[in-house]
This record gives C-alpha cells, structure tokens and sequence, in this order.
C-alpha cells in the first residue's frame, strides 16, 4: 500500500495562528515555476508574486511599468509549482488606485486565472474602500505601508519612511485602519525598527517586515536579492545568502572556453 506524507497548506488562519503563538513567519518573492518549486519545497511560509518583477525580471527601474495580464501570467507559473505556501499577488500600479469596481475586477481576475490564494495593495486609508470591497467578495488581502515602490514618484527616493512624528502618525492611523476593514496582514517596508515594534504589537494580524526591524511577526526580501542575482544592490536590510551572480557568470565562461575549445561535447555528451 502507497503512503501519501499529508502536505499541509498555509491559509490566513494558519498566519494567523503564529502570530498568536509567537512563530516568526517566512516569506520570499517568485515569478517562475521552477524558483518556486525550491521556495516551496524549502518550506517558504508566504510566497509572494511581487511587481517587483518589474525590476528584477523585466528590467525596468520601478514597479510601475508592470502589467495585470503580465502579474497574472508570473502569479499562474508560481500557483503550478506549489503545494504548501500561501501565494500572494501584487496588484500592479494602476489597477486599483481610485477605482473600487476597478480594484475588485482586477483581483477577481488574478484569483481565477492564476489560482492565487490572495492580493497585496498599497497604501492606508485612501485605498480602504478598494480594500473593504476585495474582502467583501471573499478575496484575502494583505496591505502594505511604508515605503511603497508605487509611490515613488511622489516620495522622489527610496530613503526609510516615517521617521518624522507625523507620518509615523498616519502609519499607525493606516495600519488600524488596514486591519479594521479586515486585512489578513501587512507589510512593513523601510521604517525604522522602534516603530515597526510598536505597530506590530498594536495589531492583531500579523506584520511582514522588510527593512522594518527584527520586531515585525515575519520578514519578506526579494529572492533574487537575497540569492545574489542581482548585481550592485545592497541596502542595509538585505542578507545575501548566495552570490549567484558571479557562479553563473563563472559557469558561463567556462561553457563558452569548452565550446570554443571544442571541448564541448565530449565523447560521453554525444550519441
């Protein structure tokens, strides 16, 4: 008889039930089938199909050039790799700013045609009733605060957030807000670390850091930061784990000195 090991899945409840139990929760970006096999077979807690992919696949200088189809088309290769993380969607610039019908219909289409398991928005109180509608139709949502890469234009530098009284005022205005009208939980980005403490240990959802202090119920980074395959970006808040980028430049020449060697194939590669 074959014995099938039970793989359990994250869900918001799960999230949520290690925040009440103190368990920090694990959360990395994917944008392609195979990344995400590793992530999830690691044992990554929260995948998330960011629009950083903008930046780190598509090689534009900000998040904002990056459409729903194309979040849609990374969301739908991350769903067919996993078996255990909650996945979570950006919803792209532009696709729910101002527009509550807009923002329904934008996450109503990344949940049926990528499978995803819930959407990440941008911003506080301005985009509460966006919010308040997604949840209503039984769609998670994760918010998000600090510094938002959207925004950018209007915030000119991707410097920390909140450091002066009143905008770490309407942060913690924006977070209670977030979690009233039923967020699952929020990212914390670029804020200081005594401020990220104090957010986290006023709600009741989980918090998901990065560059937000050790405080937060989780941490998030970009996998191809954290891996190495990113070339020249070091904030302070990024651990490299691995240094791929110089490996596969290293292993790429080595393939181009065996083919113009004609090293390449030898006996044993051929048939």
């Amino acid at each position: 008889m074959s014995v099938h090991k039970e793989i359990k899945r994250i869900t918001t409840h799960t999230l949520q039930e290690m925040k009440h139990r103190g368990e920090k929760i694990s959360m990395l970006t994917a944008y392609d089938y195979s990344m995400a096999t590793i992530l999830d077979d690691a044992g990554l807690d929260v995948l998330l199909v960011g629009d950083s992919a903008s930046n780190v696949m598509a090689g534009h200088e900000t998040t904002l050039p990056i459409t729903l189809d194309q979040m849609i088309y990374h969301a739908a290769s991350v769903i067919r790799a996993v078996k255990r993380a909650f996945v979570v969607v950006d919803l792209p610039f532009g696709s729910y700013q101002g527009n509550s019908k807009e923002a329904l219909n934008s996450a109503i289409r990344i949940m049926k045609e990528s499978g995803a398991h819930g959407v990440k928005l941008e911003g506080g109180e301005e985009i509460i009733e966006s919010v308040q509608r997604i949840i209503t139709a039984g769609i998670p949502v994760m918010g998000h605060l600090g510094l938002t890469p959207q925004s950018i234009y209007k915030f000119g530098t991707y410097t920390v957030r909140a450091k002066e009284e009143e905008e770490a005022n309407k942060l913690k205005t924006d977070v209670l807000a977030l979690q009233a009208a039923g967020c699952f939980g929020i990212v914390l980005e670029k804020i200081p670390a005594a401020l990220g403490k104090e957010v986290s240990e006023s709600l009741s959802i989980p918090t998901i850091g990065i560059g937000a202090g050790p405080h937060c119920d989780g941490q998030v980074l970009v996998v191809n930061d954290m891996i190495g395959l990113t070339k020249g970006f070091k904030p302070r808040f990024l651990r490299q784990y691995l240094n791929l980028y110089e490996d596969i430049l290293g292993a790429a020449q080595s393939y181009i000195q065996d083919v113009k060697n004609n090293d390449f194939p030898n006996d044993k590669e051929q048939y």
